[in-house]
């Protein structure tokens, strides 16, 4: 393949060597079923006291759940659906001149996972864009298509506000005060990954991204509406989480399973493909600060189980995160285990 990425406009009708897992990593889509009580949390609601207690039971039982009633206009998520398909869709020529597959550049469009370290590659290609603070990033991103920067500045906008939200019905769900996971985590970073998987011609034998959990704290994830492919793990079986309309997936990252001692779990997803459509998702990530000191929270340390996670800071956290290779069947968090 001599191209870098796969969003060329080809049509390939074989899967490429350098894609094809080994038997034992393949997907099995054919045992996946649909996962059929998806948390669906209304946030338009009047019951504080009920959506935090909704919020505290998906983040124990699923690590994940889908919002609806968001407060994000629809119209400002629409655009940015319709901006990234656009972008996708420029001439391949276009693309490339944004490519990059060096992770530490903070904005490049790449493909696959970590090109440089992976022995099998996954069937995606991305935008990754640094979105706070937006006057120190903005500049530097895609100038075509034109409308580009200004959808995307009032989608990161939007999103950074409700994942404030979110993350403060988290923190009264877990008994802490509501502002208590912001004060730790600080000034927080907000990445967002565009991902475009184009039509597979071999499905079983590939991912478009495999499973794995997100290093930050949260995400917020925008589905493509007519086409699925997240899947995520539950009592060991991986199960499809279909697109509702009009919601945001809302995706516990390490960080807070870190900071709940535990209690909150970083959900393992992935993304898998097919053999008809593109499918397009955006993925925004809230980070802690780099020198945010992530620790149990002290309150949820003192029934005999202790801390079960000893401090660290974001930035070794992510350092070790990157230096793996995405199909490391161990939890990067398991590095940081109190013995």
């Amino acid at each position: 393949m001599n191209n870098k990425v796969l969003s060329s406009g080809i049509r390939y009708s074989n899967l490429p060597e350098s894609y094809i897992r080994p038997e034992s990593e393949r997907p099995r889509l054919s045992e996946v079923s649909v996962c059929e009580n998806v948390p669906v949390i209304d946030l338009g609601s009047n019951n504080r006291t009920q959506i935090v207690q909704q919020i505290g039971d998906a983040c124990k039982c699923y690590g994940f759940f889908q919002v609806i009633n968001h407060g994000v206009p629809l119209e400002i998520v629409k655009k940015m659906a319709e901006v990234a398909h656009e972008f996708f869709n420029l001439p391949v020529e276009e693309k490339l001149k944004l490519y990059s597959d060096d992770p530490s550049k903070t904005m490049r469009l790449s493909t696959s996972f970590n090109v440089n370290k992976e022995a099998v590659h996954n069937w995606r290609d991305y935008l990754r864009l640094h979105c706070y603070p937006l006057d120190k990033y903005v500049p530097e991103w895609p100038t075509n298509p034109l409308t580009f920067k200004e959808v995307v500045t009032n989608y990161c906008k939007e999103v950074r506000e409700l994942g404030f939200r979110i993350q403060e019905y988290i923190s009264e769900s877990l008994g802490l005060e509501k502002d208590y996971t912001r004060n730790v985590l600080g000034e927080q970073g907000q990445h967002m990954a565009v991902n475009y998987y184009p039509p597979c011609p071999e499905p079983e034998l590939t991912y478009g991204l495999p499973g794995h959990t997100d290093p930050n704290a949260l995400t917020i994830l925008l589905q493509d509406l007519h086409v699925a492919g997240l899947q995520v793990l539950k009592d060991g079986k991986w199960l499809a989480v279909n697109p509702h309309p009009d919601a945001f997936v809302i995706n516990i990252g390490d960080q807070l399973q870190a900071l709940s001692n535990g209690l909150y779990k970083s959900v393992w997803h992935r993304a898998v493909v097919n053999v008809d459509k593109p499918r397009l998702s955006v993925a925004s990530f809230l980070c802690p600060f780099d020198h945010a000191l992530i620790s149990p929270a002290k309150p949820l340390t003192g029934d005999g189980t202790g801390a079960i996670y000893k401090g660290f800071t974001y930035a070794e956290y992510y350092k070790k995160f990157w230096s793996r290779d995405l199909v490391d069947q161990e939890h990067c968090l398991e590095f940081f285990k109190n013995n």
